[in-house]
């Protein structure tokens, strides 16, 4: 019996997919635990690629079971295309694919309303996917507006409840933003039509997962997004509205805290993010353009570009403070290969003094100036590297540099896309 977490340690795209992917061969069920169709997750399997956004990267191995947990915000049309594209690419998951009966749900007016306010922000806006996100759980926390899957099932409260919602909604819509009104029985018959095919995965889902653990089996936690977009530990306001630190895990699978047995930080070997905020060290423009394009750093979900830079270990560390992680799983290792020389952010500079943590303070955060450790590159390949020992002494100490300053173990290794990329160092 067995409950590992794994969390981003930045911002994101820290390549977590690929190593939720391996990870589910040795656990039986993988929960998303937070966030929406606003996370895009890819992996890569013999040449063939794979981005979910609502459904667990782990379903990929037929013989897992996928868990959409409480605390996502859940997308019913997004959820729905993308199981049908599974089914089209091979991939079935009927009897092994659950969604919680208590996941809020994502609905027209939030999409509505957090375009129009995004707009309205300008220079100012926080950069969301306008997926709807934010505003699914401002409803969920308001305890006015909220639906869950679970009212799915029962047609004629979910028709009422929304038409009073939808008034409520096209007050301000109309009044405030000048913007037209939504038509409630139209949401209505669209979301009663996702209902029918959505009711055989909605059930109970703590209960199922208190169930496995009962009969011993191993439980993989993924979350969405990274511990800097937590709402409550992250780069506030420059965040998503969700918790995406491990903590989180708890609250999204109804999981209780002395279930978690370990807690796994994914951190890619630079750091990169997506939308407005702080960023320490990130690279100069010309630098950051030309990196984006050898690495494709594109946002998986948007296509938005991402900004780059060296990795920040002082966010590393403050991460393995918040998530409490017991190893790391260090990916994209590979990009580094024709670089003649590394660096790693190990402290911040504020005001003319030393900070070795993140200030709380967005405005504090955007005038600290990073300090650097500077490694030399190792300027070959990696790629088949199949064992630590087979990287380059200058990449072997690339990673004990991120080891010390994290002052987390190196689990695991990425070399590539591709799941047969990845170096176990040691053992989960």
């Amino acid at each position: 019996m067995s409950v590992t977490v794994a969390v981003g340690t930045h911002w994101g795209d820290e390549g977590k997919a690929k190593v939720v992917d391996f990870l589910t061969e040795q656990n039986d069920i993988v929960v998303r635990f937070q966030g929406g169709a606003n996370a895009g997750h890819t992996v890569m399997v013999h040449g063939q690629t794979w981005i979910f956004h609502q459904i667990p990267a782990g379903v990929l191995h037929p013989d897992k079971t996928g868990v959409v947990g409480n605390g996502v915000a859940l997308d019913p049309q997004a959820f729905l295309h993308e199981h049908d594209e599974l089914a089209e690419r091979g991939i079935r998951t009927e009897g092994r694919l659950w969604v919680s009966e208590r996941a809020h749900l994502v609905m027209p007016y939030h999409k509505q309303i957090e375009g129009i306010r995004e707009e309205a922000l300008g220079s100012s806006a926080i950069g969301t996917t306008k997926r709807g996100i934010g505003p699914t759980y401002l409803d969920k926390i308001s305890r006015e507006h909220g639906l869950r899957a679970g009212d799915l099932l029962h047609p004629d409260d979910f028709r009422r409840r929304l038409a009073e919602i939808v008034a409520d909604k096209n007050a301000v819509f109309t009044k405030v933003y000048g913007a037209p009104p939504l038509d409630a029985d139209k949401i209505a018959t669209e979301y009663l039509a996702y209902a029918e095919r959505m009711a055989p995965f909605i059930t109970d889902t703590s209960a199922l997962l208190h169930d496995a653990l009962r009969q011993g089996k191993r439980i993989l936690c993924e979350g969405a997004q990274g511990t800097l977009l937590d709402v409550d530990h992250g780069t506030y306001p420059f965040v998503t509205s969700s918790s995406t630190s491990a903590g989180g895990a708890c609250i999204g699978t109804g999981l209780g805290p002395t279930a978690i047995t370990q807690v796994v930080g994914i951190v890619k070997a630079y750091t990169s993010r997506v939308g407005n905020g702080p960023f320490p060290t990130e690279f100069e423009k010309e630098m950051g353009d030309r990196m984006r394009e050898l690495w494709s750093e594109y946002g998986a979900t948007t296509r938005r570009p991402r900004r780059c830079g060296w990795l920040d270990g002082a966010i590393l560390h403050y991460s393995a403070r918040i998530n409490g992680l017991t190893g790391l799983a260090v990916t994209a290792l590979d990009r580094l290969d024709t670089l003649p020389e590394l660096k790693i952010g190990t402290e911040y500079v504020l005001d003319g003094k030393k900070i070795h943590s993140v200030p709380a303070r967005t405005d504090d955060f955007q005038r600290v100036e990073a300090r650097y450790d500077i490694l030399p590159g190792w300027q070959t390949s990696i790629a088949g590297a199949r064992s630590f020992n087979e990287l380059p002494k200058n990449a072997q100490r690339y990673i004990r540099r991120i080891e010390e300053v994290a002052g987390v173990p190196v689990v695991l290794i990425g070399v590539g896309p591709e799941r047969a990329q990845m170096i176990r160092v040691r053992d989960i």
